[in-house]
C-alpha cells in the first residue's frame, strides 16, 4: 500500500495523514506493507513534503510579506533545492484578520532562493501558492539584484499597489549565479498575469483585496509588465500572457521574465522530486488524497496528479478527504476507485476539523476492510 496524500488543510499535514491511513490499515490487516510518501503541489506544505521524502530542511532569516523579519525554510538534496514561496510570502505569516494588498511583498521569497544558491544548489524548484502578496515577483527580483525605479531615480515601495510609480527597471544586476541554475516554476495554475482571468481580479480577494484594490493592482501590473518590456523586451509582454504566470499573485511572472524559470505543474514536479515512480512499482494500491475532493481537485491538485500517474502504470486509487464534493463518475474520469471521506463517519463538519486524526484512522479502517480483508 502506498500512501501519496497531500495535507488536509488546517487539521493534519501530509505526514500526519500519512500516520493516521497507516495505523487504521494496521488495525484490520497487521501484516501489510505501507510505504509513505507524502506530497504536495508546490503550495503550502511543499517543504516539508520533500523532507519527508528525505531532503534536509535548512532554515533562514528572511524578510516577510510586511517587511518584518520571519524564519523560512528551504530543503536540499544533492544539488536540488525545494523552494516555497508560502514559507517566505504566504498567507500564514500575516497577523490573524491583517491583509496587505497593496503592499505586501515577496523580497523574502528572493532571499530564500539566494540561500539556496549559497548553500550549492543547482536545480531549484520554486514552488508557489498560498501567497499574501499581489507585486508580480518584483520583490523577489529586487532581492537577487534587480532594481525597480521611480521617476526621481528612487526604489519604488514594495507591494504591487507602488509599481503604478515604476519608471525604469533594470535586471542586468540579477544573481549571476541564476544563469547556471535550472529554475523549476511548479505551480497548480495556469492564469495569466492580468486582466480578467489574471492574478489580482483571481486571487486578489483570497488576500483582502476589495474591487478597487483588484483594479489598481491589475493596472500596476500591466504598467509593470509594460516598463519590463521596455527594458528587456518583447518577451515581457509574452510571458505576461504565459501559463503560470499569474501564480502567487504574478510572482510566477517574476520567475519566468527574471530567472528564467520554465513551467510545470507542481504536482509532477513534486513526483518527479520526490521518487514518486519507483515508489509506485512497489504498490498494489494507492491512496491519495486532500482535505476537499472538489472541482478544484481535477485541475492540477495533488490528487489528480497522483491518480493520473499511478492510471497510467495501471495502479488502482483510492482517496480520502475531509469533505467529498465529486461524483462517483467525475472520481473514475480522474483515476480515482472510490473516494472515503472523514464526513461519512462524523456529519459535523466542525468536529471532522478538530478530530481529523482519529476519525482517519476509522476511515482508513474500511479501506482495509474493502482491499484487504
Amino acid at each position: 500500500m502506498l500512501i501519496a496524500a497531500d495535507k488536509f488543510k488546517g487539521s493534519l499535514t501530509a505526514v500526519q495523514v500519512a500516520e493516521r491511513v497507516t495505523a487504521g490499515l494496521h488495525r484490520v490487516a497487521p501484516g501489510t506493507t505501507v510505504e509513505a510518501l507524502p506530497v504536495a503541489d508546490g503550495g503550502d506544505g511543499t517543504v516539508a513534503a520533500a523532507v519527508a521524502g528525505g531532503f534536509k530542511r535548512r532554515e533562514v532569516r528572511v524578510t516577510g510579506p510586511l517587511g518584518n523579519e520571519v524564519t523560512a525554510a528551504y530543503a536540499l538534496k544533492d544539488g536540488t533545492a525545494v523552494v516555497e514561496m508560502a514559507e517566505a510570502s504566504g498567507l500564514q505569516l500575516l497577523p490573524e484578520g491583517v491583509f496587505a494588498p497593496l503592499t505586501s511583498t515577496t523580497y523574502g521569497s528572493g532571499e530564500l532562493i539566494r540561500a539556496a544558491l549559497d548553500a550549492g544548489a543547482r536545480t531549484i524548484v520554486f514552488g508557489v501558492g498560498g501567497s499574501a502578496t499581489t507585486d508580480g515577483g518584483a520583490g523577489m527580483l529586487a532581492a537577487l539584484g534587480a532594481r525597480f525605479l521611480d521617476a526621481d531615480g528612487e526604489p519604488v515601495a514594495p507591494g504591487g499597489g507602488p509599481l503604478k510609480d515604476l519608471a525604469t527597471a533594470d535586471l542586468s544586476g540579477l544573481d549571476p549565479r541564476l544563469k547556471d541554475v535550472e529554475i523549476v516554476l511548479a505551480s497548480d495554475v495556469d492564469n495569466p498575469l492580468t486582466g480578467p482571468k489574471g492574478a489580482p481580479a483571481v486571487y486578489g480577494p483570497q488576500k483582502g483585496a476589495d474591487p478597487a484594490d483588484v483594479a489598481t493592482l491589475d493596472a500596476a501590473l500591466a504598467h509593470y509588465a509594460t516598463v519590463l518590456e521596455k527594458s528587456i523586451g518583447p518577451k515581457a509582454a509574452e510571458y505576461a500572457q504565459s501559463p503560470g504566470a499569474g501564480a502567487a499573485g504574478g510572482i510566477g511572472y517574476g520567475a519566468l521574465v527574471g530567472l528564467g524559470a520554465g513551467f510545470r505543474p507542481g504536482i509532477e514536479v513534486m513526483l518527479d522530486v520526490l521518487g514518486f515512480a519507483p515508489a509506485l512499482e512497489r504498490a498494489t494500491l494507492v491512496i491519495t488524497g486532500e482535505g476537499s475532493l472538489d472541482e478544484q481537485t481535477l485541475h492540477g491538485k495533488a490528487p489528480a496528479g497522483v491518480a493520473a500517474a499511478a492510471r497510467a502504470a495501471g495502479v488502482e486509487v483510492v482517496a480520502v478527504c475531509g469533505r467529498l464534493a465529486l461524483a462517483p463518475e467525475v472520481l473514475g474520469k480522474a483515476g480515482i476507485r472510490r473516494a472515503y471521506a472523514l464526513t461519512d463517519v462524523e456529519p459535523d463538519v466542525a468536529r471532522c476539523i478538530a478530530e481529523a486524526g482519529p476519525i482517519l484512522e476509522t476511515v482508513a479502517e474500511g479501506i482495509a476492510r474493502d482491499f484487504l480483508a
